[in-house]
């Protein structure tokens, strides 16, 4: 893996400062720079108990070096990592791997031509493409808050990857992709996820502003958030 050293440590910096915010009751907003982001959430929540992830994503970043012999970058395994599958120096921090386990993971938002969908499905984590999600985002959230609102969860986290939206209203990420979620869908799916108690926070990134030169993607997902977050 790529930076993994580095990854590793700063992992555990962001754990501790996660942590900190979701042990004194705050819900926590996370601004970065790709999927790895997820794997200092991820450890702060185990450090705490069981929590469930709900992975919304244009891909399902579940590629492993059983399903592709191209691997090495964390942002399109974040899934696999957090899950417990690849190198033990990021998937099992301070012996806690895996942080979520398969029952208490979601993916949502993969395209039709999804390459690790198989692995997604063999591991019994609950997915539902885009164009499921786009057909009922309130169905799709509602399922997702079966499985994670359970009691023996302490909570979940849920991670963002703004390649989930189609390419044509949020071309500024490193893979646009068309048969995406248009704002709309994306707002109702967020405001049902982030309004369960047992949510603790969100973390959202890809968004590439040297992608906007004029600010305007950035600005409709900056609507769109703040729309999810204060319904």
């Amino acid at each position: 893996m790529f930076n993994a050293a580095a990854m590793a440590e700063y992992s555990k910096r962001l754990a501790d400062r996660v942590g900190k915010l979701v042990g004194e009751g705050k819900f926590v907003v996370l601004l970065g720079g790709e999927c790895s982001n997820l794997l200092g959430p991820a450890l702060a929540l185990k450090r705490r108990g069981r929590y469930g992830v709900v992975y919304l994503d244009g891909h399902s970043d579940m590629r492993t070096v059983d399903n592709d012999e191209y691997v090495g970058a964390a942002g399109g395994e974040a899934l696999a990592l957090v899950t417990g599958r690849g190198q033990g120096d990021l998937t099992d921090l301070e012996g806690l791997g895996p942080y979520v386990l398969d029952a208490d993971a979601a993916m949502l938002g993969y395209r039709e031509d999804e390459a690790y969908l198989d692995t997604v499905q063999a591991a019994g984590i609950l997915d539902r493409s885009a164009l499921a999600v786009i057909a009922d985002p309130g169905g799709a959230a509602a399922d997702v808050l079966a499985r994670l609102e359970r009691d023996e969860l302490d909570g979940f986290w849920v991670h963002l990857d703004v390649d989930i939206l189609d390419a044509e209203v949020m071309p500024a990420v490193d893979s646009p992709d068309p048969g995406g979620l248009q704002h709309v869908h994306l707002k109702e799916l967020l405001q049902s996820l982030l309004a369960s108690p047992k949510c603790v926070g969100l973390d959202v990134g890809i968004f590439d502003p040297d992608l906007d030169p004029d600010g305007q993607f950035a600005a409709e997902l900056t609507d769109t958030l703040v729309a999810a977050l204060n319904p």
